[in-house]
């Protein structure tokens, strides 16, 4: 067994867990609402250190980080286990099995074997992904120390719910941030989610004010999260922020336990990309609907094509130094000296 972090002794041997915003109260032999962190005669431990239940090589543009390092591989790992409780959760076999059903899976793995097989795989950055990486906090922070000594960057894609103390925490040792802002209401998120929308608004501009390269997701659900007014409000809030903040806007198709509804009609995508360039987003993006304009990247200052992609995969990139090669603008985010095709 692991021994978590952040956490403090309470009376009667209860513990308060500090590692996200529910800020669990655990009694002796429960669990937090991640599912995978448990009490045991007053002391907290993770249950998925070193129990890595998914893994695998992925195209950066996947996770997605359209603006950090475009067309490297990433390492990706996952254990079980998440904070949230999304009734659309499109990875719920691995985020919800531990809260439903107290079962936790996972192979054996260290973090240098894990970062062994980033390196040997021809991986530039590790990524933390496919379920909640605060969860596993204390695997993900152990690989990224050892990921940072051995020349790799560290990606989070995450529902952005940390607590402030593991910010913290990740100062310096994250690089590259996907948060999910998964609408722009309340009672959305109270509802669907079971978490707070201020306390991911409040991450998001944390980790953008400590230097993290961010990037923002949505999952555009009909009805539930699609009106005009909240999409205007949360562009606001992204472009208020910084306008160079990339905005993924991706389809939803039903799944887990909101089969309900339909995939997100192709007009509500690009109407929802257009609500993001009049707030003065530079680049605003469209996931699961392939093809340009969408999917690739143009000079805010030319309009030129600079990055190229379909899918998951970039097919020339019209940089020099980050800057545009047409205009020589500056790029936001994080790039190779290019100027290539791939």
């Amino acid at each position: 067994m692991h021994e978590a972090i952040l956490y403090e002794k309470i009376d009667g041997h209860k513990v308060l867990c500090r590692l996200c915003r529910h800020g669990c109260t655990i009694k002796p032999g429960k669990r937090g609402i991640c599912g995978v962190r448990e009490n045991r005669e007053g002391t907290l431990y993770t249950l998925v250190y070193g129990r890595v239940a998914a893994q695998g090589v992925d195209p950066i543009e996947k996770k997605p980080f359209f603006h950090f390092n475009p067309g490297s591989m990433a390492f990706s790992i996952a254990t079980m286990g998440c904070n949230f409780h999304c009734a659309h959760c499109q990875n719920s076999s691995l985020s919800k099995t531990p809260a439903d059903t107290g079962r936790i899976e996972g192979k054996g793995a260290s973090p240098e074997t894990l970062v062994d097989t980033a390196l040997s795989r021809g991986c530039e950055s590790m990524s933390y992904t496919y379920s909640e990486p605060t969860v596993y906090a204390e695997l993900a922070i152990d690989c990224a120390r050892t990921a940072k000594e051995r020349g790799l960057y560290n990606t989070f894609v995450t529902n952005g719910y940390q607590s402030s103390e593991l910010i913290q925490e990740l100062d310096g040792l994250v690089d590259a941030a996907n948060i999910d802002l998964k609408g722009f209401s309340r009672e959305f998120y109270k509802k669907i989610c079971g978490a707070e929308l201020d306390g991911v608004l409040d991450t998001i501009a944390r980790m953008h004010g400590m230097g993290i390269w961010i990037e923002i997701t949505t999952l555009l659900i009909p009805g539930l999260n699609d009106s005009a007014e909240e999409l205007k409000e949360l562009a606001g809030f992204i472009a208020g922020i910084d306008q160079r903040i990339p905005w993924h806007i991706s389809r939803f198709h039903p799944c887990h336990r909101m089969t309900d509804r339909p995939a997100t009609p192709i007009d509500r995508i690009e109407q929802a990309r257009g609500i993001g360039r009049e707030a003065g987003l530079r680049y605003v993006y469209t996931g699961n609907v392939p093809g340009d304009p969408g999917e690739s990247t143009y000079c805010h200052a030319c309009n030129k094509r600079i990055i190229h992609r379909y899918g998951f995969m970039v097919h020339e990139i019209s940089l020099v130094n980050g800057r545009c090669m047409e205009c020589g603008a500056k790029a936001a985010g994080r790039f190779h000296d290019t100027g290539r095709k791939k």
